[in-house]
């Protein structure tokens, strides 16, 4: 059984929980972390190798606490796992500017702050890794979720060039572009019109969140800078991104096969 030590945040839900169930299948140490940890304490009740610790992402203080509580509970970090994120789906000229500092504050300085602190800690052990969760949006932008498009791009970025500076020092990072997944981001922005069209102009069956977590896993063997689920959703968003002209000819399709695959998930939905 593997016994390396793992930080999750975002593990109250969605794919930082499905993570996290694996990885204590797998024989993981695990620090799990979140603004509301109820449902996964209920799946996973604390135990010699599950701690719990409620943590604000935006707080940088709440980070460096965090590393020295994980050090004195289990002597040392061997990956951390950036899930935490949000979205609310708007078009610019309708969202509120208030929605800008959480978009970036959670999805790029949560994770920025998560690399900076636990990858410098990291250094001076010389191995470790840290596998950052930006998504399609981050490599295409997709009208109608502008402010998640831009605190994904931001994080993208910022890993990327995290993994050249790493590397050096044995300390492997990674950042995951996943598609859409069936989590509760998904049921939210079901509840929305026109802005969420191109959100669902994928795959009709979303992703599960056992596939992210089925990549993950293999992407802690590899240590791949990034990886796009599925990878050719992700070679269709690099190509939108470097040639505009061909994401404009595109879209219209898009956001008809997107209209399709919204109204087939919101029938399926219980009611």
């Amino acid at each position: 059984m593997n016994q390396s030590i793992a930080i999750i945040t975002g593990a109250g839900s969605g794919l930082g929980q499905h993570l996290a169930q694996t990885l204590f299948a797998q024989g993981y140490h695990l620090y799990l972390t979140d603004i509301n940890l109820e449902n996964t304490r209920k799946l996973l009740p604390a135990q010699e190798t599950i701690r719990y610790e409620i943590l604000d992402v935006r707080d940088r203080d709440a980070w460096q606490q965090l590393l020295h509580t994980v050090i004195d509970d289990f002597g040392s970090i061997d990956y951390l796992f950036n899930m935490a994120g949000m979205i609310q789906p708007g078009f610019i000229f309708n969202a509120e500017l208030d929605l800008v500092d959480r978009h970036i504050d959670i999805n790029a300085k949560g994770s920025i702050y998560g690399t900076k602190i636990i990858g410098d800690y990291m250094k001076t052990r010389g191995r470790g890794h840290i596998i950052n969760i930006a998504s399609l949006a981050g490599i295409a932008p997709v009208p109608g979720i502008a402010y998640y498009t831009a605190s994904k791009f931001a994080i993208r970025g910022f890993s990327l060039a995290a993994a050249y500076e790493y590397e050096p020092f044995g300390v492997a990072v990674s950042v995951v572009c996943p598609d859409l997944v069936k989590t509760p981001m998904l049921d939210l922005q079901l509840n929305f019109q026109d802005e969420t069209d191109l959100v669902f102009s994928g795959n009709s069956r979303p992703l599960q969140p056992a596939d992210v977590t089925c990549a993950i896993l293999a992407l802690m063997k590899s240590k791949k800078r990034e990886i796009s689920i599925p990878a050719s959703r992700g070679l269709l968003a690099r190509l939108a991104s470097i040639w505009p002209s061909l994401a404009d000819l595109l879209r219209m399709n898009l956001l008809k096969k997107g209209r399709r695959n919204k109204a087939r998930l919101q029938g399926s939905k219980p009611s």
